[in-house]
């Protein structure tokens, strides 16, 4: 095992070797991810986006190769662009940001009219909220923020606690026109927004998790709802009809 690590290909080498033994055909491939960012550790994968025309549909693969865990997904000229526009409506651009950031492993004529596609939708953000999803999110996050300031049960509060962290960070990033994560990307979405948020924001549910302390989570929770009317309650309703009570 440590012998294969130390031969280990670098990154670049081994997709490049990867896409000639196993996509010799394709018309484009792009490295992308973690290793492309400089931000690679042990468990790093290579994330290889495949472009071949040829194909019917797109799939996904996961598989070790080369000494190397690796990730491709695999598309023909159309299929993508279904898959940009599923990350736009969700506001997380998985795809759109491996385009954009991937290293260019072959390209043979596709790859530059791709790459302009992902840096526009990257560039011009997710769609705007309408106000009544806007009142929508409010609410949540405040019946969220009600059910952690008056839980008594440690193993509920962590559970809400996650669920709080994720809403609101949803919250101050849409608000603000920027793309969401999940997992890991949380956090460097909202650094990318604003350091010095992300960093109150870390601080706060870090204090909460390790001595069960919820001051500052409430806090952080009111001062991010308190520009669009504050925490939301009395009078909130969904799928009401003008003739309900008529």
């Amino acid at each position: 095992m440590e012998k294969r690590q130390l031969n280990k290909l670098n990154a670049i080498q081994a997709a490049a070797q990867f896409i000639s033994e196993q996509f010799p055909n394709c018309h484009g491939a792009l490295l992308a991810g973690s290793v492309v960012r400089g931000e690679g550790t042990e468990t790093s994968d290579l994330d290889i986006v495949i472009f071949d025309k040829t194909l019917e549909s797109a799939f996904r693969e996961s598989l070790i190769a080369l000494g190397w865990p690796i990730e491709i997904f695999v598309h023909n000229l159309s299929s993508y662009k279904y898959f940009f526009q599923l990350d736009s409506e969700r506001a997380k651009p998985s795809l759109p940001k491996m385009v954009s950031e991937g290293i260019v492993i072959k390209d043979e004529g596709v790859i530059q009219t791709i790459k302009k596609e992902a840096n526009e939708l990257l560039d011009r953000g997710p769609d705007k909220w309408s106000e009544e999803t806007i009142i929508t999110k409010r609410y949540f996050i405040t019946d969220t923020l009600d059910d952690f300031i008056g839980s008594n049960s440690r193993a509920e509060d962590i559970f809400i606690a996650n669920a709080l962290a994720d809403l609101v960070h949803e919250f101050v990033l849409r608000m603000n026109g920027r793309w969401i994560g999940s997992s890991k990307w949380i956090v460097r979405a909202l650094k990318q927004y604003d350091a010095a948020f992300a960093d109150e924001f870390v601080i706060a549910f870090d204090e909460f998790y390790r001595l069960h302390k919820k001051d500052k989570i409430i806090i952080l929770v009111d001062k991010v709802l308190e520009p669009y009317g504050g925490r939301l309650f009395d009078g909130f309703s969904i799928g009401k009809s003008d003739s309900t009570h008529s």
